[in-house]
This record gives structure tokens, sequence and C-alpha cells, in this order.
């Protein structure tokens, strides 16, 4: 007689994530080989944040511009580098995965960059 499978425990995830940024969109603010941590339960959104999202099954990094009901738009602090909301359009905010906590990455810091 087989044993019983023991019970599965729910589906809780971390609330912390870590993750290394690629490419070249978020210039100056977080170059490539950055680790930046992600906290997964937030609660608010607001335009300037950093978040990690899920945009055609890979995870992306990129700032809050707008934000309107329930969707986000999504842009790269280094415009000539980045593939954004201007290219695939505002995403639903349950595609967002983490908001970035650290480093701070104040708006300011990315201006002036194309």
């Amino acid at each position: 007689m087989k044993s019983p499978m023991p019970p599965k425990r729910p589906n809780r995830r971390l609330p912390l994530t870590i993750r290394q940024v690629y490419g070249h969109s978020m210039l100056p603010v977080l170059p490539p080989g950055t680790v930046v941590y992600g906290w997964r339960w937030f609660r608010r959104l607001k335009p300037g944040d950093i978040v990690i999202f899920l945009h055609n099954d890979k995870e992306k990094i990129k700032r809050i511009d707008k934000i309107k009901n329930d969707k986000v738009y999504v842009i790269g602090d280094h415009e000539g580098a980045s593939t954004d909301s201007r290219h695939f359009g505002w995403l639903d905010s349950r595609a967002i995965v983490a908001k970035v906590i650290w480093p701070h990455a104040p708006k300011h810091r990315a201006e002036g960059v194309d």
C-alpha cells in the first residue's frame, strides 16, 4: 500500500523578490548589473514608482508614468533604449509583480536622458 501524499501547502509568495537589471533602458538610474529589491505585498502604486512586471512571459523593470483605473503606463528612463508602454500600450495592474524598494531611484535622477 502506498503512503498517502502529504497535504499541499498553500502557495504563499515571499514578500521580497531580488532581481538584476539587464539592458540599458533604466540608465542612468539603474545601470545593467544593478541588483534591485522588490516588495510583492505593495498596497498602492503611484507615478514615479519603479516596478517589476510581466510582459510576454518576461519580467521587466520600468518606471510608472501614468495610472488610469486599473491600468498602468510604464516607461524606461532611457527612452532610446527602452521597449515600454509607448510600444505595447497600457498594462493591467495585475501584471505588476513587485514595487522596487531598493535602490531608491527618484525620477529626477533620470530626467534629461534620451
